[in-house]
């Protein structure tokens, strides 16, 4: 796929992955409409793109709720090309706790409820209000981990949002036209991981690969890791 002057939506932008994915597809000509909770770091993060062919949108929403997420995806369709959304990221996500400090007996209704509406709720609201703006070839790639399938003590709500939306993904992919995969791209530097992993930035090209390289027979349905994209593009 070609992404000069086609868009690409971005949830969970303002900061960390999300913040790289705007700044790697824009470099790649798409027009890139960013979403996060923040306002302010969502602005800097767009301001922060600096590309002489592609560019980048600031919208505010929350995924918590449904009729942002719907304002976001028609803010998109009608702002970009003109068959609508090539390319949704997913990426919006929290940790309510340190990794490997939150203990499923211990994990409090709160935290678990918000961690489920944003992760797992969040893509549902984002993949479905998509669907009515999606281009005939649209892609969607659902950030997940390792943690979705490979447990660990104490990584509570968190790991069972991933394993959640991994499944939620496959469904996607089983009834809906556009394809559908999950992308794990390894342990990232980010807020969620303290600060542990590879940057961000040496990650997003994966996911402009899945976009725009990997075959869409493949995608759909599929899952793809570091070492299969590392494969792939030796």
């Amino acid at each position: 796929m070609d992404l000069t002057g086609r868009t690409v939506v971005v949830t969970g932008a303002s900061r960390g992955i999300g913040a790289a994915l705007v700044r790697a597809f824009a470099g790649e000509g798409a027009h890139v409409v960013a979403c996060a909770r923040d306002a302010d770091a969502l602005d800097d993060a767009v301001a922060a793109v600096d590309v002489v062919d592609g560019s980048a949108e600031a919208v505010r929403a929350d995924v918590r709720d449904e009729f942002d997420v719907e304002r976001l995806m028609e803010t998109a369709a009608r702002g970009g090309h003109d068959d609508g959304i090539a390319v949704l990221v997913p990426n919006a996500a929290v940790n309510h706790g340190s990794p490997g400090e939150t203990p499923m007996g211990e994990e409090s209704y709160t935290r678990f409820d918000d961690t489920l509406r944003t992760n797992v709720r969040g893509v549902f609201a984002a993949v479905r209000e998509a669907l009515p703006h999606a281009a005939d070839d649209a892609r969607v790639l659902v950030p997940s981990g390792s943690i979705a399938a490979d447990t660990k003590p104490g990584m509570g709500a968190y790991a069972v949002s991933k394993a959640a939306v991994e499944g939620l993904a496959r469904q996607f992919a089983a009834d809906t036209a556009p394809a559908v995969g999950v992308v794990d791209p390894g342990l990232v530097a980010t807020e969620l991981t303290d600060g542990q992993g590879r940057g961000p930035d040496d990650v997003a090209p994966m996911y402009v690969w899945a976009a725009t390289e990997l075959p869409r027979e493949e995608l759909d349905g599929g899952r793809f890791d570091l070492r299969a994209w590392k494969k792939a593009t030796r």
